[in-house]
């Protein structure tokens, strides 16, 4: 018996030790790797998904902002344009916008070969960063929605009366090279990203990309039949502004996402400043130019504050980071005000611009990038320079213009860029596609 008790008291001890095994403390460093490396991967593609719905906000408010006749169009085009974007960016852009140490010509040109990593290959799970957070395919998954978000910024501005051909020609020749080529001087560790240049989410590596390319398709495209009369302006009323409203709200929805994932992390110290700051400035913006435009017409326009929503939204997405909440209420007035005497002056140079995409993205992308250098709090590792935001806010509109306009002009002059003037009067919608967006409804007009 007494053999039998010891035994069993020996088996009990064994199992309380295992069990005082299973129960200790855990190691706490290491788990948290592992904890934060799962919530930093499935935050970055919640992101995604919100710049990803993005495309649908931009359907809404071109198709709401332009002409019944031309919705079809400009449902077309916002559809077909992340395809484009998405699908050039994983052929090529992707490794001409994040070279690694590919480099052709020292942090100007670089390209790290043609693809993704296969299913198979341990590189397409490998955290990417130093302190692995991220994987290169949750990297690619986010960035590759920010160039289907650069060319969609063109589709506005050309509205009305551009060849549907012409312009994916355009998109495919600026989102698969322009873009990711000047990308990389910033965030693929390039020569601006050496000189301490900052943009946080694309003012001027999305926005105004986009927006130099929007101003060299107006200006090469002309504007629209009956768009200027005498010298003078004449308003062509958008179709559906609860399209264009529901459009701008998508789009704010979405940036939570557009900012918040372009901190890279999911730590709330890292996303909940951006996203504050964020908001702050977008609805700042919409004051600024509820105010600016009830003060100039004599009645506040829709149109003017929807785009104020915008501004304001555009000119945080570089300092949303290093900026404090005041400055961001600061930036989003700035830019509010800014949208609308933009929409004015573009209509005085005759540059017609159907949405105010060059407005809302071009100058307030400038302005909110050369704020990072007034309102920017440095840190270690940022230090704000006004200087480096100006060198990098002249290099992009150095090389995205005139390679813009070349591609706009290329065009022209081979297969044309513009549909025909009874094409143009008729509407898009049956020249182009052969349907109406709205069957049985359609109003044909000589403007």
């Amino acid at each position: 018996m007494k053999k039998i008790l010891t035994i069993t008291a020996t088996i009990l001890l064994c199992a309380a030790g295992a069990m005082a095994d299973e129960l200790k403390a855990p190691d706490y460093a290491s788990d948290f790797v592992g904890v934060n490396f799962t919530f930093t991967n499935i935050w970055i593609m919640l992101c995604a998904l919100l710049v990803f719905i993005m495309g649908l906000g931009f359907a809404l408010l071109e198709s709401g902002l332009t002409r019944a006749k031309n919705t079809t169009n400009i449902l077309f085009k916002n559809l077909v344009t992340p395809a484009i974007g998405v699908t050039t960016y994983a052929i090529l852009g992707f490794n001409l916008m994040y070279p690694g140490d590919s480099w052709i010509i020292p942090n100007i040109l670089g390209f790290g070969g043609f693809g993704l990593p296969g299913i198979g290959d341990p590189d397409a799970f490998k955290a990417v960063t130093d302190r692995e957070h991220y994987t290169y395919l949750t990297d690619f998954l986010f960035q590759s929605m920010f160039a289907a978000t650069a060319a969609t910024i063109v589709s506005g501005a050309v509205a009305e009366r551009i060849k549907l051909h012409a312009y994916l020609i355009f998109t495919l020749i600026y989102v698969a090279i322009v873009y990711p080529f000047v990308g990389s001087w910033n965030w693929g560790g390039g020569w601006l990203d050496a000189k301490g240049f900052h943009d946080l989410a694309g003012s001027t590596l999305v926005h105004s990309v986009g927006g130099w390319g929007a101003l060299a398709g107006a200006i090469v495209l002309g504007p629209r039949l009956g768009r200027y009369i005498g010298g003078k302006a004449k308003a062509v009323p958008g179709h559906n502004l609860t399209f264009a409203t529901i459009g701008v709200f998508i789009l704010w929805f979405g940036w939570w996402g557009f900012n918040g994932g372009s901190a890279l992390s999911s730590s709330p110290k890292d996303t909940a400043w951006i996203l504050v700051t964020t908001n702050i400035a977008c609805v700042c913006g919409i004051l600024g130019a509820m105010l600016t435009s009830w003060f100039v017409q004599k009645k506040p326009d829709l149109t003017m504050v929807l785009n104020g929503a915008l501004a304001g939204l555009v000119a945080i997405t570089a300092p949303a980071d290093v900026v404090s909440v005041p400055a961001a209420a600061i930036i989003g007035v700035i830019a509010g005000i800014l949208v609308v005497f933009s929409v004015f002056f573009f209509d005085r140079m005759k540059i017609d611009d159907p949405v105010g995409a060059i407005s809302v993205h071009l100058v307030c992308g400038v302005w909110g990038t050369i704020a990072v250098g007034i309102f920017g709090i440095a840190n270690d590792d940022f230090t704000p320079s006004v200087l480096t935001q100006l060198i990098g806010v002249l290099a992009y509109g150095a090389v995205c213009f005139p390679v813009a306009f070349l591609i706009f002009y290329g065009i022209k002059k081979t297969i044309g860029l513009r549909v025909s003037e009874r094409e143009e009067l008729r509407g898009l919608d049956l020249g182009e596609h052969g349907q109406e967006a709205y069957s049985g409804f359609q109003i044909f007009s000589n403007t």
